[in-house]
């Protein structure tokens, strides 16, 4: 690359803020011969501008020799991020590509079908007259012939080894704090009835370790291989068959990476496997003289670096990795296989003054398992309160899960303030969000898992509250094993992100502002405890926190002021009103008698 063309590459007329020194400080900890340089630029420092002008530094086409690398990736893990990259006009030669799934064939009698399952993927030697205008392709085509390809770290990582997508110069991953997360979690192997598509028909033992785990994916594997092999050997797929195929395919690249992995002496991964209970149905079907049925199974990765390795390393010459929280640089390098002496760190100053997003100490009590059934009405109160104290400015409510979401809305609505209150559940919540985003009034919104990749810009949302200390289920297996190993700071570090990516979720420019409230006592603890990893300009938010002025309990009065917004017809259809959701179900929680840390951390998913 050629870091001294970062400032002409730059994308935008001007500079805002701090912009001119971080791209300074970004080029010259590239031109000292780094070939990772972490960028820790806080919201509405246009992380995106600043991704553009690095990745417009890569070797070009005729600065290249045949063999060398040219060119650029620019990926994230955030859908919504992508989205925003590709509407952006100061973006437009970041070139995006999605997933298959992504796109419609264009073929007359298959507008509604998606490209993975068309014509082309469902009929052996297909030949398609109008490839050439596939949306999917045309995309791919531009893409992986442009300076700049544009994807989702999904996408990115899918595509690993791929002759269309080839190592490039230069890779930018924007939101890059939760790499190692997001890489566990894509090579987490889920074997049960929604991920195995012949799962009745499958003898599943009881798996009580890795070799015998690795054992049973062999077989799996094997017999992945032979149902595909009958697929492909037929002339042509149904659109379910299609999908059967897809997923078998998946399946064995899966297993076998598994299998490869844990066989490797050289590979640093640690593998876990969780298994569930049998359902009734497979337990009593067993003939008696099988051996035990086990349940579904999901094989875990600890410290995936030889996965990283082969699907981020190895796609670039150099990098940059560009968040708001990569809050300890050793420890980040160190979860994802990087030697933290060859990582620069470049740190972006917050230009958003400390007044205008102010936190608030309402603290009602612990939201551990064992106090929250105390806990919760209190901050329900409260949260009445802060309506009335904000009666015409729109509300985001962190719930973290869904159980405390259905409890507060449960006890809104018992209050009478249920009209100014919107839910979402997991299948609808981001047509749920941008109704909600889209309408007038002050509703309060009840969310769930929203506190990163969420642009609430202006009068979209004025104030928050983090109802939960976001810390990590120690009922997970990961997450106990990290603890028995003595990660506690891990732990925190990991909750103290969460939080500081909530924050930022209402104040997105140096003039807008808005306020957060911490309502579970849990969160004063974690910055106690998380103080060392806290960014400096986080840490003057946490020491000019105070308490609020807020109006006594009177629900008519956290009503009277709201506009209605879009309330439906007069047929007394509501429209984005509060939804209840009865049907989801709960995790059984922990007493504090069966585990050391119920009382302080969280043992509920």
């Amino acid at each position: 690359m050629n870091p001294e063309r970062i400032f002409e590459e730059f994308p935008a007329p001007s500079y805002r803020g701090t912009q001119e020194q971080a791209l300074r400080d970004i080029r010259d900890a590239f031109a000292a011969g780094n070939d990772v340089v972490l960028v820790r630029a806080p919201t509405g420092s246009g992380k995106s501008l600043l991704a553009r002008a690095v990745a417009g530094c890569a070797r070009r086409v005729d600065e290249a020799d045949p063999s060398d690398a040219t060119g650029a990736y620019y990926t994230t893990p955030q859908v919504s991020q992508l989205d925003d990259v590709a509407a952006d006009d100061l973006l437009a030669d970041l070139n995006v590509i999605r997933g298959k799934s992504n796109y419609t064939c264009i073929l007359p009698d298959e507008r509604e079908t998606p490209v993975n399952q068309a014509p082309c993927v469902r009929e052996r030697g297909y030949d398609c007259s109008v490839k050439h205008r596939c949306p999917y392709f045309s995309d791919r085509a531009i893409a992986s012939n442009r300076d700049i390809a544009a994807m989702t770290l999904a996408y990115f990582m899918q595509t690993a080894g791929s002759e269309v997508f080839r190592k490039r110069d230069v890779v930018v991953v924007d939101e890059a704090h939760g790499l190692a997360e997001w890489a566990e979690m894509y090579a987490t192997i889920q074997l049960g009835p929604r991920t195995v598509p012949f799962w009745d028909d499958l003898r599943v033992p009881v798996v009580d370790d890795l070799e015998r785990a690795v054992q049973y994916a062999e077989n799996v594997a094997q017999i992945c291989t032979r149902r595909k092999d009958d697929l492909l050997a037929q002339e042509s797929l149904s659109a379910a068959e299609v999908r059967t195929r897809d997923r078998l395919q998946e399946l064995i690249g899966e297993l076998e990476w598994f299998v490869s992995d844990y066989r490797d002496p050289q590979s640093p991964t640690t593998w876990l496997v969780d298994q569930s209970d049998p359902s009734s149905a497979r337990a009593a079907s067993r003939d008696e003289d099988d051996d035990p049925a086990g349940g579904p199974l999901t094989i875990k990765p600890m410290s995936p670096e030889k996965y990283l390795q082969h699907t981020v390393w190895d796609r670039g010459n150099t990098f940059a990795l560009l968040s708001a929280t990569i809050l300890n640089k050793d420890a980040f390098c160190r979860q994802v296989g990087l030697d933290p002496a060859t990582v620069a760190l470049v740190d972006v100053e917050h230009t958003f003054p400390v007044e205008n997003r102010p936190l608030y100490d309402v603290t009602q009590g612990k939201m551990t398992y064992d106090q929250r059934s105390e806990t919760t009405p209190k901050i329900a109160r409260t949260i009445v309160r802060l309506m009335q104290h904000h009666p015409d400015e729109k509300g985001l409510i962190h719930a973290h899960s869904y159980s405390i979401q259905e409890r507060l809305a449960e006890l809104l609505t018992d209050f009478g303030v249920g009209d100014r209150v919107r839910t979402h559940d997991r299948d609808g919540r981001d047509a749920a969000l941008e109704e909600w985003k889209a309408s007038d009034g002050s509703d309060v919104f009840l969310s769930v898992k929203m506190e990163e990749a969420l642009d609430l810009k202006g009068e979209l949302c004025r104030w928050q509250v983090l109802c939960k200390a976001p810390f990590l289920n120690t009922g997970d297996s990961r997450v106990a094993h990290r603890l028995e190993d003595g990660q506690w700071a891990w732990y925190y570090r990991t909750a103290l992100r969460t939080v500081i990516q909530a924050c930022g979720r209402v104040v997105r420019a140096p003039d807008d502002y808005g306020a957060t409230y911490l309502a579970d006592s849990s969160l004063l603890d974690l910055f106690e405890r998380a103080r060392t990893d806290m960014p400096d300009w986080f840490a003057v938010q946490v020491d000019r926190m105070g308490q609020p002025d807020l109006p006594a309990f009177d629900p008519s009065a956290a009503i009277a002021g709201d506009s209605g917004g879009t309330r439906g017809d007069s047929g007394g259809e509501q429209t984005g009103r509060s939804r209840r959701t009865r049907s989801r179900s709960r995790r059984s929680g922990r007493s504090s008698s069966s585990s050391p840390l119920a009382d302080v951390w969280d043992t509920d998913g």
